[in-house]
């Protein structure tokens, strides 16, 4: 199946993922874990979004920042997990072409979301602990809602320019040299990687957009918690106590996050041959998999409000 490759100046009608490692019946155990898993992902975030929804209490900036934060969880797990659970069945690990493209359109849009969305909820934590006084003056119910509409709209809108440059490469007469992607998952950079043609016009795309992509978000979330830990070392122990137990689960999604698209970039653009395939695996999907379970455990364990409320419901239902 290795060898499988489509010939020069020939349309590529499928992938063929080349990651997926023959374990014979522990596939459907493989199976069981990742389907348990996603349901997970699904429950706990539905949980938490309905939660938000239904109190007034929790109608504030930061739970309709984080409303958004789990509906993109949703979005993501659904671009990975029901692939993912069909192709951990099969025996053939090929995907359709604009099966393909869809699924690196919902994953890499995911992945620009959470990290603007993150950015967004730095800076209203930087707000409520900087300028208590002036917060809600600062950011208005109208502010939430323009700040979540132009996340998801600047994310969508800057990666369908993306894939509009990849999918270029594979019509005619810019067509692929291959259709082997080493990944369990369709990646857009490697899709890039096949073309015959000359990939400047993407390469100086990826450039310049890339490192806005991560700076801008960056920059902003830099700023401002070096605004509020000075505003910790200089204010009271209440102030002190009210950023750490606000800014800590956001702190905690940031950290791992940036981890797993750390060593997602890192696999992408370097030879990665001589780590072992299953810890390969495990990397590549760790951003993908780990995040959607650990903001909701995360968010929902350690914010008060989010916690007290679960609790009441569970306790009226019993």
């Amino acid at each position: 199946m290795g060898n499988i490759k489509t010939m020069v100046n020939s349309t590529v009608p499928y992938f063929i993922l080349s990651t997926y490692i023959n374990v014979g019946s522990l596939k459907y155990l493989f199976f069981v874990l990742i389907a348990l898993l996603y349901f997970s992902i699904v429950f706990v975030n539905t949980s938490l979004i309905v939660v938000i929804c239904v109190n007034r209490s929790l109608h504030e900036p930061m739970y309709m920042f984080l409303c958004s934060l789990f509906v993109n969880e949703l979005y993501g797990s659904a671009g990975l997990f029901p692939f993912l659970l069909l192709q951990i069945l099969s025996d053939v690990h090929t995907v359709s072409a604009p099966l393909c493209f869809l699924q690196i359109f919902c994953l890499y849009t995911y992945g620009h979301v959470e990290f603007c969305n993150l950015a967004v909820m730095s800076y209203d934590r930087y707000l409520a602990v900087c300028y208590p006084l002036h917060y809600k003056s600062h950011m208005t119910d109208n502010k939430v809602v323009i700040f979540i509409v132009v996340i998801w709209l600047y994310s969508f809108v800057k990666f369908t320019i993306t894939l509009c440059l990849t999918l270029r490469l594979t019509c005619a007469p810019l067509q692929l040299c291959g259709n082997i992607i080493n990944k369990v998952y369709c990646d857009n950079y490697s899709i890039v990687k096949l073309a015959c043609s000359d990939t400047t016009v993407n390469n100086i795309y990826g450039l310049i957009s890339t490192p806005l992509a991560i700076l801008c978000p960056v920059s902003l979330i830099l700023y401002t918690y070096m605004r509020i830990l000075k505003i910790c070392f200089s204010g009271s122990k209440q102030t002190r106590q009210k950023a750490v137990s606000t800014c800590t689960p956001h702190l905690a999604s940031l950290l791992n996050f940036s981890f797993g698209c750390f060593f997602e970039i890192l696999q992408s653009r370097f030879n990665m041959n001589s780590v072992p395939s299953m810890l390969r695996i495990f990397l590549s999907l760790y951003f993908l998999t780990c995040q959607p379970v650990f903001n909701p455990l995360m968010y929902g364990l350690t914010l008060s409000k989010i916690s007290l409320t679960c609790k009441k419901l569970l306790c009226a239902d019993m």
